[in-house]
């Protein structure tokens, strides 16, 4: 046996030991990989004490020695590990215990407090159920101490309003109008109290008295009231004179006003609440407005008789044809009055404290007269146009005058609103629509509607409008001003779209004269629509600006796509940010028309330019006598037919045309007939020297001083032109050095380039010679039709 299995014999016992104390502290594991780590483990064992062994004893045979000291050594080592693992396994079973015998405390202790529980919930119950007889007694007499709360309520009720009553029949017996009108004043405080309450009788009879008491007290203000005013010769129905002397009593009456009026005044809650009027508007977006005062109401009493009496029955005065007779009647009323509402009203009000203006209250109740006559009338004028024609011309006049001349707030709904009732509103536009076409067809058929009524008038005839566009922008002009001063938006936005609407009719109506005739677009009628168009559209812009159409223009982005139709995302951000206008696709329609007309216009103009040109193109531009062989230069005898048709063209168009007009005419025919000459004269012959110069005099001298007329340099006009002679008629020199330095850009020669640095670019030579325009392939070009180097 060796030395290393004598000691693995002996470690043995300790290592499974070891291997048991180890397998009591932890579950063993079952399955392959248990048997594994088990397996390895020992040998790493084995291994440990093999290397202990060795280190400790050796090969050395004198060193066995040593072997029962380290046996002892192991041994008590072995002895310690036992002792350690027997300490542990008896202490964790006592904290287990200790553990448990807790719980079955703490499952006692529970079990007691649920039995606890069970014993306290039905000894509740039982309670309950003997305290739910009381319970229900408790509530029957609770109900009975409401029920005679509420019974002593409802008799203090009945005792206070008794009380009152008996207050107010005791102050009118002792003429103490004051303590009275406090007193109808607390009835009415205590009825406004009852209005949540569902005492539905209590209520009734509480009305019913302070009814009775405030006619009575009512009836005797006003009795008294109205005696005053008499004796102050009120109402005034004729215009007031100076012969009129005040009446002796005068102090006395005005002491005798100014308490009646306040004491009218202090009656005003209990009024507003018996007669219930409530504050109503008199339609959708109009501002409410609060019930007229107590004095006001009895000063317009005898008005209203004399109203009522002449404009309702069947009195002559009453007739739907003449709503100017009533509407006349109140602003005399309102005139005649006033005076007598701020010198005499006015200052009782003011010392009252009463925040009311009386000119303004006299003008509101008058207004209610009026507003009452029109809301019975209006609709039975549905029918015929004609007279509900007169009624919408009457009303808005009547309008005009009551908010300029009584100045009458604007805050406060006038007439306007009755015609703003649907049927009466749509009405009103079907008859606008139909008035306007009809006026447009006849204006279009009168001998003088493409003609100006300004003609002989230079300054004032700037846009030479026809007499049919004035007449037609007038007549939206006068639509605008019936439907400015009304107040709903929406209602405005109607408005604007039929005038959009006539606009685009008046446009399609244009267009149709304009195909008729277009056979003679330089005939006198051709050039008149051509001005419609243009003052239209220049009308049109400047409606764009004004403020009226810009406030409009705001209410189309809230609310305008009920009226003018979907809008789209970027039509409403430019109206949002006023950078469109309410007419912009108008605008752009009579645009579109006004430059169709134009280029016809042109294409007219240029084909008998065009043809009295044929013999100027044709000329032997190649063999004219140079200019040193003639004493003077005078314009070639081929131009003058196209010359001549260009000025009678120019003048006969500048007398047809507006100004804006003739200028982009004139301006589009120099361009078209800049591109012509230097297409069909220039680029189509050869010339010589003397053809270079002729046509250079033919130009300077004769076609640009055409349009000099209207403007300061028309050689502008003609760059083609005015180039190409600048090339035809250089000098040999210059002509040869251009024509080296169009070469070699042409050919890119960068050596020859480096040889010469400082050659110019074919641009900065051709600027030299005041060439911008043409580019310098087609210099080559032009210098290529000079004859005398045609082989150079």
């Amino acid at each position: 046996m060796t030395w290393q299995g004598k000691v693995e014999d002996m470690a043995a016992p300790a290592v499974e030991r070891n291997n048991n104390s180890m397998n009591g502290d932890h579950q063993p594991i079952d399955g392959s990989d248990t048997k594994s780590r088990r397996a390895s483990e020992d040998v790493s064992y084995m291994d440990h004490v093999a290397e202990l062994v060795e280190r400790e004893i050796g090969g050395d045979l004198k060193s066995l020695r040593k072997v029962g000291g380290l046996l002892e050594k192991l041994t008590a080592e072995n002895r310690l590990l036992e002792e350690q693992v027997l300490t542990v396994s008896s202490s964790v079973p006592l904290r287990v215990s200790a553990a448990l015998s807790a719980a079955e405390d703490s499952r006692t202790k529970l079990e007691a407090l649920l039995q606890k529980e069970r014993l306290l919930s039905n000894t509740l119950q039982q309670h309950l159920q003997g305290a739910q007889s009381w319970a229900d007694s408790l509530g029957q007499t609770l109900g009975q101490l409401d029920m005679l709360e509420r019974h002593m309520k409802y008799l203090q009720c009945l005792a206070r309003i008794e009380e009152l009553s008996d207050s107010i029949q005791q102050f009118l017996m002792t003429n103490s109008v004051w303590e009275a009108i406090e007193a109808v004043g607390s009835m009415a405080t205590l009825d406004m109290g009852l209005k949540e309450s569902g005492c539905t009788h209590l209520q009734a009879f509480l009305r019913e008295t302070l009814h009775f008491w405030h006619k009575i007290l009512k009836d005797k203000l006003a009795s008294d009231f109205e005696e005053v005013l008499t004796q102050l010769h009120w109402p005034i129905v004729s215009p007031p004179t100076q012969s009129l002397s005040p009446p002796a009593n005068a102090q006395e009456l005005s002491s005798q006003l100014e308490l009646l009026v306040s004491q009218l005044l202090s009656l005003q809650t209990s009024d507003d609440l018996i007669s219930e009027k409530k504050e109503t508007p008199t339609r959708p977006g109009l501002p409410q407005t609060p019930p007229l005062s107590l004095p006001i109401q009895i000063m317009l009493l005898p008005l209203s008789k004399r109203f009522r009496y002449h404009f309702t029955g069947n009195r002559q005065t009453n007739s739907l044809s003449k709503p100017e007779w009533y509407l006349t009647q109140i602003l005399v009323w309102m005139g005649h009055n006033s005076n007598f509402m701020e010198e005499k009203i006015q200052p009782i009000l003011d010392r009252a404290g009463a925040n009311v203006n009386a000119k303004v209250e006299l003008c509101r109740g008058l207004l209610a007269l009026a507003q009452e006559k029109l809301a019975h009338d209006a609709p039975r004028l549905l029918y015929d146009d004609t007279l509900f024609c007169h009624l919408v011309d009457e009303v808005l006049q009547f309008e005009k005058e009551l908010r300029s001349t009584h100045a009458y707030p604007s805050t406060y709904p006038g007439a306007l609103h009755i015609l703003l009732e649907e049927a009466v509103f749509q009405k009103w536009l079907s008859v606008e629509r139909k008035m306007a076409v009809e006026k447009v067809d006849a204006m279009l058929s009168t001998e003088g509607a493409w003609s100006s009524q300004y003609k002989d008038i230079t300054d004032v005839d700037e846009l030479k409008a026809p007499d049919c566009a004035e007449t037609f922008m007038t007549l939206l002009l006068v639509i605008t001003d019936r439907y400015r001063s009304l107040p709903c938006p929406r209602a405005q936005l109607s408005f604007l779209a039929l005038q959009r609407e006539l606009v685009d009719d008046f446009r399609i109506r244009l267009t149709q004269v304009m195909k008729e005739e277009s056979r003679q677009p330089l005939g006198a009628r051709y050039c008149a629509i051509l001005n419609a168009a243009n003052y239209i559209s220049t009308v049109l812009s400047d409606w764009g600006d004004n403020v009226f159409f810009l406030q409009l223009q705001q209410a189309a982005v809230s609310e305008g796509e009920e009226v003018l139709g979907p809008l789209g995302a970027t039509e409403s951000g430019r109206l949002a940010s006023l950078e469109g206008s309410l007419f912009e696709g108008l605008l752009a329609l009579l645009e579109r028309l006004r430059g169709d007309m134009l280029g016809r216009l042109l294409d007219a103009v240029m084909r008998d330019v065009k043809e009295k040109a044929q013999p100027y193109c044709r000329d032997r531009w190649i063999s004219l006598p140079s200019q040193c062989d003639q004493a003077t230069m005078s314009l070639s005898s081929s131009a003058c037919p196209m010359l001549l048709c260009l000025r009678d063209h120019l003048l006969q168009l500048q007398q047809l045309l507006c100004l804006p007009l003739f200028q982009m005419f004139w301006q589009g025919l120099a361009e078209r007939l800049d591109l012509f000459l230097y297409q069909d004269v220039i680029l189509y012959n050869h010339f010589n020297e003397g053809g270079a110069a002729q046509l250079q005099f033919d130009m300077t001298r004769n076609l640009f001083p055409l349009f000099g007329h209207y403007c300061k340099r028309p050689e502008n006009f003609f760059k083609h032109v005015k180039e190409a002679c600048i090339i035809l008629n250089l000098k040999v020199g210059p002509a040869l050095l251009l024509c080296d330095v169009l070469k070699l850009a042409e050919e890119g020669l960068e050596d020859e380039a480096s040889l010469r640095p400082q050659q110019p670019t074919p641009e900065s030579a051709l600027n030299e010679l005041g060439v911008y325009k043409l580019a310098p392939s087609d210099v080559q070009i032009l210098l290529n039709l000079r004859s005398a180097w045609l082989n150079h």
